[in-house]
């Protein structure tokens, strides 16, 4: 992957110090660079947070705004952030599954965080809107990316609020419902031949090009800034638990970069003194058809062979996930397991979920609530301890999973055709 050695200059995004590589340590000044230049590891923000204590610190969260932004304090945004034009996402809801948990057998709570109820219906938005300030903040005038979809509409959406052209890539053979929400905004969408990783591939080469000067990649050159967006998915939980660590947390992997960013920001918590440090297992989930993390756990090996993928859950579709070897290191510190489920399995549990509590999540939620119900089943997964699973996005991108679903009957409109069809109650 193609190095921006692009010159750093001097930025406002808050708290945000440094870049810190996450192999080696080196430090590097800000700036719209994602990889080392010593030994080509992955780049994440370093922090200043300052002096101020746990209890003034929470005070000033509650305090703010009911979006991403009450945490601007913990992210790489200048304070002023809600301020300016974006889309505002987050403050979703923490669901008590208690439906869901009788049925899979759970004695203790069982939460779903419901990320559909974002801007563009996917936690993406969480994401995005991080990296757009730093698009700002570097002057960038195109905000770009590689998608399986959800970014890509994520994009669009936070691109015409802000003011920004957008042009984004993702595979040709995407689900109708995410191509035609990352269209509508009226942004480029440009169909790539080939998986996602070709299409990662393509942007990395971009980046290096002229064609794409002053263009912002947000999972590419602004990579650093943009994962940052998913510890809100920490943040927030924590926060809805009343300041405390859930137990057991189950996290969708395509990149792997959110379950990484997620234990992140739990250890941040637990670091400013925001929540009380106790332990906690990560589970991670994956697609059967596209399962290289879960495959290498299982394994007991530390590196992650790529595949190609061949799973209806294609905004999971990652055959070589760059966050892959994290997402190992983080399960067996923590004690959880990375499980994976077929496309049978999917389906069911999106149909479970939707019948047991009333959320319909696209394919990458199946798959999550596939592997919760596979890991209780096979006792990876303790059903006496409190735990969350994440839903990541609306069922409605994903229509074609679970189109046998339909009318139970159809009658003629009289009491007679009603009864013969056993519809009535007596």
């Amino acid at each position: 992957m193609a190095i921006d050695t692009a010159a750093p200059v001097t930025v406002d995004l808050g708290p945000a110090a440094q870049l810190s590589c996450r192999e080696c340590g080196t430090k590097f000044p800000l700036g719209p660079s994602f990889a080392c230049l010593e030994c080509f590891g992955p780049l994440e923000i370093a922090y200043d947070f300052g002096s101020e204590g746990a209890e003034e610190l929470r005070k000033r969260i509650e305090a703010g705004p009911a979006s991403i932004w009450r945490y601007a304090p913990l992210l790489p945004v200048p304070a002023d952030v809600a301020t300016k034009p974006n889309l505002n996402p987050g403050w979703t809801p923490l669901v008590k599954a208690d439906n869901l948990g009788r049925e899979l057998g759970f004695t203790a709570q069982l939460h779903v965080k419901d990320d559909s109820g974002n801007p563009t219906h996917s936690f993406k938005d969480r994401v995005v809107a991080c990296a757009i300030e730093a698009a700002r903040a570097f002057g960038y005038t195109t905000l770009s990316c590689s998608s399986t979809g959800n970014l890509a509409g994520a994009v669009g959406a936070a691109a015409a609020r802000a003011g920004f052209r957008s042009c984004v890539f993702i595979p040709h053979d995407l689900e109708q419902g995410k191509v035609v929400m990352a269209g509508v905004y009226g942004g480029e969408l440009v169909g790539i031949e080939g998986n996602y990783d070709d299409v990662n591939r393509f942007c990395s080469e971009l980046i290096g090009d002229p064609a794409g000067e002053g263009w912002g990649f947000v999972n590419v050159n602004l990579r650093p800034y943009y994962g940052e967006g998913s510890k809100t998915l920490a943040f927030e939980i924590c926060e809805q638990l009343g300041w405390r660590l859930p137990e057991q947390i189950v996290i969708p992997i395509a990149s792997g970069s959110q379950l990484t960013k997620i234990d992140k920001g739990l250890q941040e918590l637990i670091k400013l003194g925001l929540v009380e440090d106790r332990p906690y297992r990560i589970f991670g989930a994956q697609a059967a058809g596209c399962s290289p993390v879960s495959a290498a756990f299982k394994a007991g090996h530390d590196v992650i062979r790529p595949v190609k993928p061949d799973t209806i859950a294609k905004s999971l579709a990652i055959g070589n996930p760059a966050d892959g070897p994290y997402v190992l290191d983080i399960a067996r510190r923590t004690g959880g397991a990375v499980e994976d489920v077929t496309d049978e399995e999917v389906v069911a549990a999106i149909r479970l979920l939707a019948r047991t509590e009333g959320i319909f999540a696209e394919t990458a939620g199946g798959v999550t609530i596939g592997v919760l119900k596979k890991l209780v089943e096979t006792g990876q997964l303790d059903p006496s301890k409190e735990t969350v699973a994440i839903n990541t996005g609306d069922g409605l991108k994903t229509l074609d999973a679970v189109a046998e679903a339909g009318m139970t009957a159809v009658i003629r409109p009289n009491l007679e055709s009603f009864r013969d069809a056993g519809l009535a109650s007596v």
